[in-house]
Order: structure tokens, then C-alpha cells, then sequence
């Protein structure tokens, strides 16, 4: 089958399966501080780590309908900080209340019935019970392309300058992800958690 983006139909698929065929996706769960210093927290499955001397990772958000960045982005943006807190299993419950779209000053974390950390370099409360916390200085803000005339999407970078890993995951000197099994996205509402690993060496 043919699916070319943006051309609604006639495809034979029920839904857009750009998302289904690039899975699983991290889920970086972002933590930041509005200009009162209330917590906002919202997951994105549009996230990866991009490069590794010096570590930087990405997530991408879409906008507001009228083309106003959401609470992340402009947070980030504002401040320069924020934190990514991986997802565990235990965990994707709470993460999935925190996608909800609340006005602007909530705090999602209380929401959701989480408890914050204070961070070692940046501001953002980390959320206690996730596995792995990345301090994040903001880098910048890229605009990509938009099918609507006022909505955005944007990839926003950040270095990571702190690392927090919880020591019940890390097993002769390695974190073992198969102990808090990290939340993917898959396409659709459908999500995997990462059970079982395998290992491959590079044949040079």
C-alpha cells in the first residue's frame, strides 16, 4: 500500500499511519517552570536524545491552535531549563493524566499526584518516582514545517548538563532497562514497555 502525507483520502488506512510506522517512540516527559514558578509537565513522544559529546536531546511540540507556543515550549524558552524524566511502566498512568490540556498556570504535576525533586543544576522539579531525570539547559527553538495557516511545530533542543539515575536499575555498573521498562509510543493509543533486550556487537 501507497500512504502519501496529507492526502486524507481514498488511502485504506482508518487512521494516518505515519506514527504507527516509526515505533516505538521515547516518551520524554518534560518538566518546567512558567514565569509564577508553578511545575508544568507534559509527556511528548516526539523526543530522542540527538547527540552524545555533549549529550543534547529533542522534543517537538505543536503549537496552539492559534499558533501560540504550548507551556513546554514557552517555559523552556523563557526560563532556558527544563528536565526530561523517563518513563517507566509504573509509571504510565500518571504520565498519560499529565497529557491532559489544562489552562495555563495548572500544575500537572499535583494533578497527577506526583511528587518533585529538586534538580542539582536547573530549576524544574524532577518527578520523584521516574527511573532517570536529564537536567536540561534550553539551546534553541527550530520551526518546521506547517499544514495549517496559524498552528506551529517546532523542535526544541536542550543539552543535557545533569544526569539522575536511580541505583535499584543500575546492575554491575550498567542501568538495566528491563527493571523499570521504559514506555514507548506506538502509533494510534497503543504503547509497549521494553521487557527484554537483546545484544548485537558491530561486526569491525
Amino acid at each position: 500500500m501507497f500512504f502519501e502525507p496529507g492526502k486524507h483520502k481514498d488511502h485504506g488506512f482508518t487512521f494516518d499511519p505515519f506514527k504507527a510506522t516509526i515505533s516505538p517512540r521515547p516518551i520524554g516527559w518534560i518538566s518546567t517552570l512558567d514565569e509564577n514558578g508553578v511545575t508544568n509537565l507534559a509527556p511528548y513522544s516526539f523526543f530522542n536524545a540527538v547527540s552524545w559529546a555533549p549529550p543534547c536531546v529533542i522534543f517537538s511540540s505543536g503549537s496552539r491552535k492559534d499558533g501560540s507556543p504550548k507551556d513546554s515550549q514557552l517555559n523552556a524558552e523563557k526560563t532556558g531549563e527544563f528536565v526530561c524524566n523517563i518513563v517507566g511502566a509504573a509509571q504510565a498512568k500518571q504520565m498519560n493524566e499529565t497529557a491532559i490540556h489544562f489552562p495555563h498556570g495548572t500544575d500537572e504535576m499535583q494533578h497527577a499526584g506526583l511528587e518533585g525533586l529538586p534538580s542539582q543544576y536547573v530549576k524544574p522539579l524532577r518527578v520523584k518516582d521516574a527511573p532517570v531525570h536529564l537536567e536540561c539547559k534550553y539551546l534553541r527553538t527550530i520551526d518546521l514545517p506547517t499544514e495549517s495557516e496559524t498552528a506551529r511545530n517546532c523542535i526544541v533542543l536542550g543539552q543535557v548538563v545533569g544526569i539522575h539515575i536511580d541505583e535499584k536499575y543500575v546492575v554491575d555498573g550498567r542501568i538495566d532497562v528491563t527493571k523499570y521498562q521504559p514506555v514507548g509510543r506506538l502509533g494510534y493509543m497503543d504503547y509497549c514497555a521494553v521487557a527484554e533486550t537483546f545484544e548485537m556487537n558491530r561486526p569491525d
